[in-house]
C-alpha cells in the first residue's frame, strides 16, 4: 500500500524545484515507490569540498531535499505543509567525483510530525551517509 496522500508526478516535482538550491546542485528525483522516494546528485565542482570528495553539507542538502519532498507528499490536509525541524547526518565514507543516490523512507508519519531516514550511496552501492530528518506538519 502506497504512503502517498498526494499524487506523485516526478516531472512536476522537478519543475517545482526550479531556481532552488536543489536545482543549483543538480539534484534529480528518479523514482517514487510505494514507500520510498529516490533521487541522485552529482559529485562535481558544485558539491565537492577542497579535498576532492563530496562535501558533507551537500549530502545534508540532498537528504533534506529528498525527505522534504517525500514528506509533503504524505501530509493529510489540503493546506498542510511539511517543514524541516531537525536534521542530522553521519558521513561514513568519502565519495569521489561521480554520482550519489539517495533513498528516503519514513520512520514515522504522524499528523503533526514525520521522521524520515535518508540513505545515500555511492556508485558502487556502498552506504556513504545516513541522515534522519524530522519535519513539522503545519497549516490545515
Amino acid at each position: 500500500m502506497a504512503i502517498w496522500t498526494r499524487p506523485f508526478d516526478i516531472a512536476a516535482t522537478m519543475a517545482h524545484s526550479r531556481n532552488t538550491a536543489a536545482e543549483s546542485l543538480g539534484i534529480e528525483i528518479t523514482e517514487a515507490g510505494d514507500d520510498f522516494l529516490r533521487g541522485r546528485m552529482p559529485v562535481d565542482a558544485r558539491t565537492l569540498q577542497p579535498y576532492g570528495v563530496l562535501h558533507g553539507g551537500a549530502s545534508v542538502l540532498f537528504a533534506e531535499t529528498l525527505g522534504s519532498i517525500a514528506a509533503n507528499h504524505c501530509v493529510r490536509g489540503k493546506h498542510e505543509r511539511a517543514v524541516g525541524l531537525e536534521i542530522n547526518a553521519n558521513h561514513l565514507r568519502p565519495v569521489p567525483p561521480g554520482w550519489v543516490t539517495g533513498t528516503a523512507r519514513p520512520l514515522h508519519l504522524g499528523s503533526t510530525t514525520q521522521v524520515w531516514e535518508i540513505r545515500i550511496e555511492n556508485e558502487q552501492g556502498k552506504l556513504c551517509c545516513v541522515s534522519r530528518l524530522t519535519v513539522a506538519v503545519i497549516g490545515g
